[in-house]
């Protein structure tokens, strides 16, 4: 499966950029992904249902995620929850093959994965599947993911119950994306390291205006 190589950008829904800045502030300090129990972004109460939190155990050739999360939005597009059940097991060999290999990517290379895709509701209205994937490393091994989705229909209203199982209808791929460039997060109004700096005003009409490079 081929991922295209983005920038943070490449993240349309608000609330996951704002949980992929958070990401991006701890990635910066080492160059590395941190810890899950560093991460704490505002208003994560108000995201707990479109998140879901997995374990990662990369002692076997594939990576075997297991799921952490209950009763949040996306289980009841799948049916049921699965807490404590492997996410291939919970997806089944229909869905399993259109999933798993996004979060196989996220492991193997310790960075956020982004995809959407399209799905049909029970009604036959077409919504679409925003997925971010965040890793989360101990001890140099991704040990953790946060998945977070969104669904968004361009015709309003839609049913997202049993939204991945309710029809024959397999997930469409629209777009399979490694988070891999532009890794920093630039706090507003502030001027990045090496910015060249133009001063419009000085003291001394007859001495050109200055160009500094801040160190």
């Amino acid at each position: 499966m081929d991922f295209a190589s983005a920038a943070p950008s490449v993240v349309k829904s608000i609330r996951q950029r704002d949980l992929l800045n958070t990401w991006l502030r701890l990635y910066a300090r080492q160059q590395i992904a941190p810890a899950v129990w560093e991460y704490q972004p505002a208003r994560l109460e108000e995201e707990l249902s479109d998140l879901i939190y997995y374990t990662v155990d990369a002692s076997t050739p594939v990576p075997r995620l297991t799921i952490q999360s209950e009763n949040t939005r996306i289980s009841r597009a799948y049916g049921h929850t699965g807490k404590g059940v492997l996410l291939d097991e919970y997806l089944g060999p229909r869905l399993a093959p259109f999933v798993m290999p996004i979060y196989h990517e996220c492991v193997a290379r310790a960075l956020p994965v982004y995809s959407v895709a399209d799905v049909d509701d029970v009604y036959g209205r077409i919504v679409a599947y925003e997925r971010l994937l965040l890793p989360f490393q101990t001890d140099g091994k991704v040990c953790h993911v946060i998945a977070s989705v969104k669904t968004f229909c361009e015709d309003g209203g839609f049913e997202i119950k049993n939204l991945m199982r309710g029809n024959d209808a397999l997930p469409r791929p629209k777009l399979r994306a490694a988070i891999d460039r532009e890794l920093f997060h630039r706090a507003p109004g502030r001027i990045a390291t090496a910015e060249i700096v133009e001063f419009a005003e000085q003291p001394d009409p007859g001495v050109p205006n200055e160009i500094i490079e801040l160190n």
